[in-house]
């Protein structure tokens, strides 16, 4: 009765399934894996950007990287901004509309600074027309904003070139924006959340990170491939069945003869 198994089309379809389960297998587990780490990763920049605040010095210093850890955690740091080496950073569009992030040195003293993105600004008339940007204040001021990594081409996504217009660079990198200044970048940048003095006119805020739902779609994504698994079985039993029944009912039909 079952010796049709062993026919070429069934060994195909037996080939057909026994592919596909360990491929759902494999998808439903990377699905898994991306939640969990989605997840964590979710769980860790809320806890930082909820955190009270920290001196910027306890994170990030010379000869010091920030750590993956750290990214977006408050931080608090004094300073003069130093408007004579300000930068603004192409290609950040922001709710939409093309833009420029600020990029202002704070000099905290002793030989050092940090890079400061003060907020948003709409582009200019053109592609090379130098967007308006409000001036920093004027001496000591106290900020405080969301510590975030050096940018470089692997983790942004931009890629870097020359012939850009002068005071514009692509990406926040204080290896290399800070080649060219006369005191050292601590590595790492603070995005602004506020600012003692503040000033009368200022660049829009960077909104905070959209954590989402933490890996959500990951985890739906997962359990939807391990049903495929048992959908694709389930399937394949019931072929097995009616193939069976239809032989049956082939077997057990009388037959008519002519006399």
């Amino acid at each position: 009765m079952y010796r049709f198994l062993l026919t070429p089309r069934w060994v195909a379809l037996h080939i057909v399934v026994l592919l596909v389960i360990p491929a759902f297998v494999f998808l439903g587990r990377w699905q898994f894996g991306r939640f969990e780490e989605r997840s964590a990763n979710s769980e860790r920049v809320t806890a930082n950007i909820t955190a009270a605040p920290v001196p910027l010095g306890s994170l990030t210093g010379p000869g010091r990287t920030v750590s993956e850890e750290d990214r977006y955690r408050l931080v608090t740091a004094s300073g003069s901004y130093d408007q004579a080496h300000a930068l603004v950073v192409r290609r950040r569009p922001q709710e939409g509309r093309p833009g420029y992030f600020v990029l202002t040195p704070l000099v905290t003293g002793d030989g050092q600074a940090v890079l400061v993105n003060r907020g948003w600004v709409k582009a200019g008339a053109s592609a090379d027309a130098p967007p308006e940007v409000p001036a920093p204040p004027a001496g000591q001021v106290n900020v405080t904003g969301r510590l975030r990594l050096t940018e470089t081409e692997e983790t942004s996504g931009i890629k870097e070139r020359g012939g850009l217009p002068p005071g514009q660079v692509l990406l926040i990198n204080p290896g290399k924006i800070g080649a060219a200044l006369p005191y050292r970048l601590v590595d790492g940048y603070v995005e602004l959340t506020e600012q003692r003095p503040s000033a009368a006119a200022a660049p829009e805020p960077v909104p905070a990170p959209d954590v989402g739902s933490g890996g959500g779609l990951n985890l739906a994504y997962g359990v939807q491939w391990w049903l495929f698994i048992g959908l694709a079985i389930g399937g394949w039993i019931l072929l097995i069945r009616r193939e069976v029944a239809d032989r049956k009912a082939e077997q057990e039909t009388p037959v008519t003869v002519e006399v």
